[in-house]
């Protein structure tokens, strides 16, 4: 896994926007801030902090190495990007304004199921919209979501990809892309970039993946259908030319795994007809990992 990672990329930093940050909802009365417009005056106040403290820190004088402050002050210096996980329109305008009020861009908003609501502001701003496809009503600040979302920002100029932090929709984007076609009309080429091009324009490494070309990455998916059709299937997965996966060869590899587990069974009961100890079956129940997944065994 370590030789997958892109060690040219640029680098990023997670912000977070709502009930997320400021949890009032949550019985989390120790926590600050607890409001929406706490969570503002603290990116201010921390902004404010890293502006000065780059100052000094430029300015070749002792100064007291803060590696928070380090980090800010890449952003304000343009030399890390923002991505930032957002529900509701007055967050996303307030982040924009903090961020012009600095000096820099906000890179992406993630989730972003109100985007469709200052789509034009965010593309005046220049940030970038990588968005549920159809999530709904799941809290109460994403009552107002809307499938038409990524259609809406797209068509306002906006760099629109398809996202999810859930671990089985995350395999099948493609279809989420799909679901574009359906609600807003987009055309099936760019809502296939929603999925491939876009996110790595977001990422900042459309240099190498995104698509096919001379001189990118070899990672390439052939489909036995439309890629966008949910009876598709993924027929060869090709990461910077080597092959991953091949179904052939996973049928043949499941059908080797079949036997050689009935094997072992049939060893076992035979152990046990003889009058061999057993011990019980263990029952291990499967853990569906989801973004806030923190607290899990490996």
């Amino acid at each position: 896994a370590d030789n997958l990672i892109n060690k040219n990329a640029p680098k990023f930093i997670k912000f977070a926007l709502g009930e997320n940050v400021k949890q009032s909802n949550w019985q989390s009365f120790g926590r600050f801030p607890q409001s929406r417009m706490g969570v503002e005056q603290l990116y201010v106040d921390y902004f404010t902090r890293a502006k000065e403290y780059d100052a000094m820190k430029k300015s070749g004088k002792p100064y007291r190495k803060d590696i928070e402050m380090d980090v800010l002050a890449e952003i304000l210096n343009k030399e890390r990007f923002i991505s930032c996980h957002s529900y509701v329109q007055s967050e996303i305008n307030m982040l924009m304004k903090v961020a012009e009020q600095f000096n820099f861009n906000i890179n992406t908003f993630t989730h972003i199921l109100e985007g469709y609501k200052v789509a034009d502001k965010m593309a005046e701003h220049g940030v970038g919209g990588s968005t549920f496809s159809d999530w709904w009503a799941y809290k109460f600040e994403v009552n107002d979501a809307i499938p038409y979302n990524a259609a809406i920002m797209h068509n306002a100029g906006v760099v629109t990809a398809i996202n999810s932090d859930d671990g089985e929709m995350s395999r099948r984007l493609n279809q989420e892309a799909a679901k574009s076609v359906k609600y807003g009309g987009v055309s099936e080429e760019d809502a296939w970039k929603f999925v491939t091009l876009n996110p790595a324009k977001l990422l900042h490494i459309d240099d190498r993946v995104g698509s096919l070309k001379v001189g990118k990455d070899a990672d390439v998916v052939l489909w036995s259908g439309h890629p966008m059709s949910i009876y598709t299937k993924a027929e060869r997965t090709i990461i910077e030319g080597v092959t991953y996966f091949e179904l052939q060869e996973d049928k043949r590899l499941r059908e080797t795994i079949k036997r050689d587990k009935s094997k072992l069974i049939a060893m076992m009961l035979e152990e046990k007809n003889k009058g061999m100890k057993t011990q019980p079956v263990k029952k291990r129940d499967k853990q569906h990992l989801h973004c806030d997944s923190m607290d899990f065994n490996n």
